[in-house]
């Protein structure tokens, strides 16, 4: 019999909570202003053949279900990586008002069961979405779960980097950013990033820091800074 560390935690409130939040995502959004960098084709019908592997920092999930929405979710299917706690099943609910499934687990909960949903997903044809530093940090700091899932599938991972002109950022461990209503958001969907299999230990150390890296320079850009 399963532990109750193994369980998917679901709730009414939860539920509620994460209808509400979605809807409340989608509004805000629509006050914004997109825009949009394809740097790998993922944005064309046909651009990139196959599923990938989005690698967004925790941070940023406030606008990226509308951003994927607007510029993907016309020809390409979605599921994103939650927790199997009560945030998880809000924030599972939070995605789905989007049109985005969700695979439950973490590497603190329910990690081996998530690890399969996140293939089968890719098997059909489904792109996958990761914060690599989620649920619980350290912050921008890439959790090895990411590198493992692209070496086992063979399937590339497409960074993406979101920068907002005006936020807020919350007291929260990851200082999760809330753009301001009517100010610019920039998407950059990143160049792929294919891992190879059959890594060593030192090597597989390699591709997780050079993915870290890449996804540090779009969290601090130096300089086409937003106006």
């Amino acid at each position: 019999m399963a532990g109750k560390g193994s369980e998917i935690r679901e709730s009414g409130k939860a539920t509620a909570l994460g209808t509400f939040a979605g809807r409340l995502m989608q509004a805000w959004s629509a006050t914004l202003r997109f825009e949009i960098i394809d740097r790998c084709g993922l944005t064309r019908p046909g651009g990139i053949p196959g599923p990938v592997i989005y690698c967004l920092w925790h941070n940023r999930i406030f606008t990226m279900p509308a951003a994927w929405k607007k510029s993907c979710g016309k020809h390409r299917q979605a599921v994103v990586l939650t927790s199997a706690s009560h945030d998880g099943a809000a924030l599972a609910r939070a995605v789905g008002v989007f049109g985005i499934g969700s695979v439950r687990g973490s590497s603190s909960r329910r990690g081996v069961a998530a690890l399969v949903g996140m293939r089968k997903a890719l098997r059909e044809d489904t792109d996958v979405c990761v914060t690599p530093d989620g649920p619980r940090g350290p912050k921008h700091i890439v959790q090895p779960g990411i590198i493992k899932l692209a070496e086992s599938t063979g399937v590339p991972i497409v960074p993406i980097h979101v920068t907002y002109s005006s936020c807020r950022e919350l007291k929260t461990w990851d200082r999760f950013a809330i753009p301001a209503p009517g100010s610019r958001v920039r998407v950059i969907f990143d160049e792929v990033l294919a891992v190879p299999g059959g890594l060593s230990e030192d090597d597989f150390e390699t591709w997780r820091r050079r993915l870290e890296e890449i996804m540090l320079r779009g969290a601090n850009p130096t300089s086409d800074h937003l106006r």
